[in-house]
């Protein structure tokens, strides 16, 4: 008597031998069943594959995974230093990436206190070295999840776009604050007075020769990849080019909100390792409403304490200017309102319970508790975004740049949003005309358009008695 091995053998599908062959345990791994079992209806088959697909992916991204080769997760190591697998050996996993975190955390802080320490001018470089890092780490994923190796002029057109969008950002920059300048020195004026043509020109070029590096079968992915560039371009060279304009607004305005993300990043991770009970989010599920809320209220401290300890300190509150004299940035005046200590009434509901009626404090301080606020509750969402986009490519770090901690792009996932708030919030409740702005374009319109601003200035301040009182002084 036959068997169900022998019948099947008989139809080839037993065969050792030819290309088309399959053996007998291939066949019955892949109709999920041993012989003699019932054979599941179709609609099954097709449920169970449905199934075993990524979340989120579309029929038409199960069909295109030839061209874009899967998306496998990237490889991740060990990257903790030798000495501290030493030192660190007889603790728990757990213990070790603690200490390991910790660690390397006060490294980083130290490391930014030098930076600070040495001025506006380095604080600028780091933050352009951090923004081509983050581009690096996030056009390197997308090289390896989509197999983009053999896609011609990609990854040297994404290094052009980003030297374009630069180009483009920080020459607005040089034109708005050190305008002075660059009227002064021929080639700045001609590349200031055609900036945008040629930054434009530039970008176009960048546009054609994609064009032109479109190639037949790799359509789809070509445009993946291009689309891929822009929006990290999008995140990070635009909200990098707002942390330069929150540090021409004062060093305060750059210190405060990066520390107060520091500061929640820190305690949430301390409140949620001796504390954390509850799960917060399912995209990052080390995260709890313990550390969420106790990073909360410690920030908001923090950020009084500091905001209370920087504005009696000139070198932080004034503004980041250019002086022409000495070719140097100085950081020299008379502090504004805001950072003048004033007496504010205690509500009466608080009166009775801290005992006093009044306190003196600086009214920035009132603003850092809407920026560490900001820091503490909207901030930590630009890094669960990025455990989102990093769950969706199966990888669990940026990079292994900084051990225990991932790539550059893992510690300023929430920084690049806080930047945006700030710069918003400056331009929104700070931030009026700037009188020596102002000037310096007048100055370089023709005479008779100074004068026609001049007498329309004249009139105005005729018209609201001021002039005249100027004059009888």
């Amino acid at each position: 008597m036959e068997t169900p091995e022998d019948q099947l053998q008989a139809c080839g599908w037993g065969s050792s031998s030819g290309s088309g062959s399959r053996s007998m345990s291939e066949l019955r791994q892949r109709l999920g069943r041993e012989p003699g079992e019932a054979q599941e209806p179709e609609e099954k088959l097709q449920e169970s594959e449905s199934e075993n697909k990524l979340d989120g992916e579309t029929a038409s991204d199960s069909e295109s995974k030839s061209e874009f080769g899967g998306s496998p997760p990237v490889p991740t190591s060990d990257d903790t230093p030798e000495v501290l697998n030493r030192a660190l050996s007889n603790l728990s996993s757990r213990w070790k990436n603690w200490w390991v975190r910790g660690i390397l955390t006060l490294a980083m802080i130290t490391f930014f206190f030098i930076i600070i320490y040495l001025g506006p001018m380095v604080l600028m470089m780091i933050v352009m070295c951090v923004q081509i890092k983050c581009f690096h780490e996030i056009i390197t994923i997308g090289y390896n999840v989509y197999h983009s190796y053999d896609l011609p002029w990609f990854r040297t057109l994404s290094w052009y776009f980003l030297l374009c969008v630069n180009y483009f950002f920080y020459g607005e920059t040089v034109t708005d604050y050190f305008f002075t300048l660059v009227q002064r020195e021929e080639p700045l004026r001609i590349l200031s007075k055609y900036h945008r043509f040629i930054s434009f020109a530039l970008y176009l070029t960048g546009f054609c020769m994609f064009v032109l590096s479109l190639v037949k079968k790799h359509y789809r992915l070509q445009f993946y990849m291009f689309g891929w560039t822009h929006v990290t371009l999008l995140i990070v060279v635009t909200q990098s080019h707002l942390i330069i304009h929150n540090l021409f607004e004062g060093m305060i305005w750059f210190i405060v909100p990066i520390s107060c993300v520091i500061c929640n990043d820190i305690m949430a991770y301390m409140f949620g390792f001796f504390f954390g009970r509850t799960p917060l989010i399912k995209l990052s599920p080390k995260k709890t409403w313990e550390g969420f809320i106790g990073g909360f209220f410690a920030t908001v401290l923090f950020g009084l304490l500091l905001s209370y300890v920087m504005s009696g300190y000139r070198c932080f509150t004034c503004p980041v200017e250019f002086n022409n004299d000495t070719n140097s940035f100085t950081v020299d005046c008379e502090p504004s309102e805001l950072f003048q200590l004033q007496e504010y009434n205690i509500p009466l509901v608080l009166q009775s319970v801290v005992g006093w009626k009044t306190v003196r404090m600086y009214p920035f301080q009132i603003h850092s508790i809407a920026l560490s606020t900001f820091a503490s509750l909207i901030g930590p969402f630009g890094g669960f975004f990025a455990s989102g986009f990093k769950r969706a490519f199966k990888i669990k770090d940026f990079a292994n740049t900084i051990p225990g901690h991932g790539g550059i792009m893992d510690r300023f996932d929430c920084q690049y949003l806080m930047a945006t708030f700030v710069n918003v919030y400056i331009a929104s409740f700070i931030r009026g005309p700037n009188p020596s702005k102002l000037i310096q374009q007048f100055l370089t319109l023709r005479p008779d358009q100074q004068l026609h601003i001049f007498n329309t200035l004249k009139a105005h301040l005729v018209d609201k008695g001021m002039l005249g009182s100027l004059e009888d002084a």
